[in-house]
């Protein structure tokens, strides 16, 4: 750290450095940061809240709640640098946070498509249901790991006054791959859809499983609004990775580095609405007979245990 920037590390309101915005381009919002940190702890404390109340979905729960607790640290960070934005460790700490906490978003998400799959019946998919989770959560670990290390690189870079190129490509690699991870992730969501309607279409009511639990599921706007929560929490995920591809790819003095706005817009509004509709429809909610009966949803020996037996897919994939 510089003479200069020792200084006004020490003394951040001096009149000289008035004009230095530190590590940002600009000046960061107290307002806004201070909304997104609110809502992120609201979200953590309705995770949280739901998961005492139901004791189900234990692994959507875990990992909503550490991306939760990211978003917050990540605009903790941010506040800090309203604070004081010569502060490396704000700089980095919501560097760090803010890019890989979605990953863990994006693993509740997909946790919850096998579940659907056996709502409507596992006859309309092209692949077991227990596939989608075995295939996105493994890829979404990937991702998680490219950006966790290109940041952990890139922060030690900085730290070091060297070239923070190499953390900063390995970072971008982990988005660019969670862009793809989602992009198939709605493809094969889309087709499933559109296999339930062809097949529906064709059979009527003979297309979808036909356990009284799964149709009283089917029947409930909860379930409805979960889909649609889904959809919009997906859709949210996946535009806020492009914008931060994007926006890495420039360099941390790149142009869309210097807008606070669309960072607003395309970072903490994208992920706060992800956080509440997931909230507002909660799987463990929305799914909670299929999740306590023997209809499938839960484990497989809870499935077994209750009624003593188990019902299979096509493909002899046991529920």
């Amino acid at each position: 750290m510089s003479t200069t920037e020792l200084d006004c590390f020490n003394n951040p309101t001096d009149p000289l450095c008035e004009a230095d915005t530190g590590f940002y381009l600009y000046k960061v919002s107290l307002p806004a940061n201070a909304l997104f940190a609110a809502i992120f702890g609201l979200s953590l404390l309705g995770f949280i809240g739901t998961y005492a109340a139901t004791r189900r979905g234990l692994g959507f729960t875990l990992a909503m709640v550490a991306g939760v607790i990211l978003e917050i640290l990540g605009y903790a960070g941010r506040l800090m640098s309203y604070k004081n934005r010569f502060d490396e460790n704000g700089f980095l700490m919501q560097i760090c946070c803010l890019t890989i906490a979605p990953a863990f978003l994006a693993a509740g998400v997909y946790l919850c498509l096998r579940r659907i799959v056996y709502a409507f019946g596992p006859e309309n998919s092209r692949i077991a249901p227990e596939t989608y989770t075995r295939f996105f959560i493994p890829c979404d670990v990937v991702s998680l790991v490219l950006q966790a290390a290109g940041g952990a690189m890139a922060s030690i870079s900085s730290h070091n006054h060297k070239s923070t190129a190499t953390g900063d490509n390995i970072m971008i690699a982990g988005l660019s791959f969670q862009v793809l991870t989602l992009l198939i992730f709605i493809a094969v969501t889309a087709d499933f859809g559109l296999n339930v309607l062809r097949r529906q279409r064709k059979l009527g009511a003979a297309a979808l499983e036909q356990s009284e639990t799964a149709r009283q599921v089917r029947g409930s706007l909860r379930f409805r609004g979960l889909l649609v929560a889904l959809a919009i929490a997906t859709v949210c995920i996946f535009w806020r990775s492009v914008f931060r591809v994007a926006e890495l790819s420039e360099g941390w003095t790149g142009p869309l580095m210097k807008r606070q706005d669309l960072f607003i817009g395309f970072e903490g509004v994208m992920i706060a609405v992800a956080c509440v509709v997931l909230n507002v429809f909660h799987p463990s909610v929305c799914f909670a007979t299929m999740m306590d009966g023997a209809g499938g949803l839960g484990s497989k020996k809870k499935a077994k245990g209750e009624k003593g037996e188990s019902s299979s897919d096509a493909d002899g994939v046991t529920v």
